[in-house]
């Protein structure tokens, strides 16, 4: 049997009133269809969850959204104008038919009784790290910072030639190869602070 939670019923209650009753049909809707869902809160929004996570919504100041969490699994052709994948929903009206959000709730349902895995977004490649004249030379009179430079990640090396090229002045950019240099030598990485 399924479990409501006293904490979406606050979400709905503090949520302003046009949403209201949009967040209540969705719920309605997803316990009709799925009468063994599991209410939760992630991230301050309600989600539904049932053999793992299936859909979720959220109430803003102008529209409400909901979306299913293997989303392009299941909806042919999501809007892309809000979170979710039905946009920005202003009113019960602006909600699918009944029949539809039906449909989608049993695909995700379906899909989290085989096990299918939410598709990962591509990420995009990160271009090679392309050291700057300035630092390469000064890495070359340091044997130390060169050796600890070349043997962190290049996403710690990118932050180090990120941080000097953002430089907008030549006495800034020199300061920054300098405290650069003198950092490497220690085997720091460029927010050592924050470590």
């Amino acid at each position: 049997m399924g479990k409501r939670d006293p904490r979406v019923d606050a979400y709905i209650k503090e949520s302003a009133a046009f949403a209201r009753p949009i967040l209540t049909r969705l719920r309605d809707v997803v316990h009709e269809v799925c009468p063994e869902v599991r209410e939760t809160m992630k991230w301050s929004m309600p989600y539904f969850d049932y053999e793992g996570p299936l859909c979720g919504m959220s109430a803003f100041k102008e529209h409400c959204a909901f979306g299913f969490w293997k989303g392009s699994l299941i909806v042919e052709k999501p809007s892309t104008e809000a979170m979710g994948q039905l946009g920005r929903i202003r009113s019960v009206e602006d909600l699918p038919p009944k029949k539809t959000l039906t449909g989608w709730i049993r695909k995700g349902m379906s899909l989290n009784q085989q096990g299918v895995k939410a598709p990962r977004a591509s990420q995009p490649k990160k271009r090679e790290v392309r050291v700057p004249a300035d630092l390469q030379k000064a890495l070359g009179r340091n044997a130390k910072a060169r050796l600890a430079f070349a043997a962190f990640s290049p996403s710690h090396r990118r932050e180090y030639v990120e941080w000097i090229e953002e430089a907008k002045r030549p006495e800034t950019r020199e300061k920054r190869v300098a405290t650069t240099i003198e950092w490497l030598a220690e085997g720091r990485p460029r927010n050592w602070k924050y470590l």
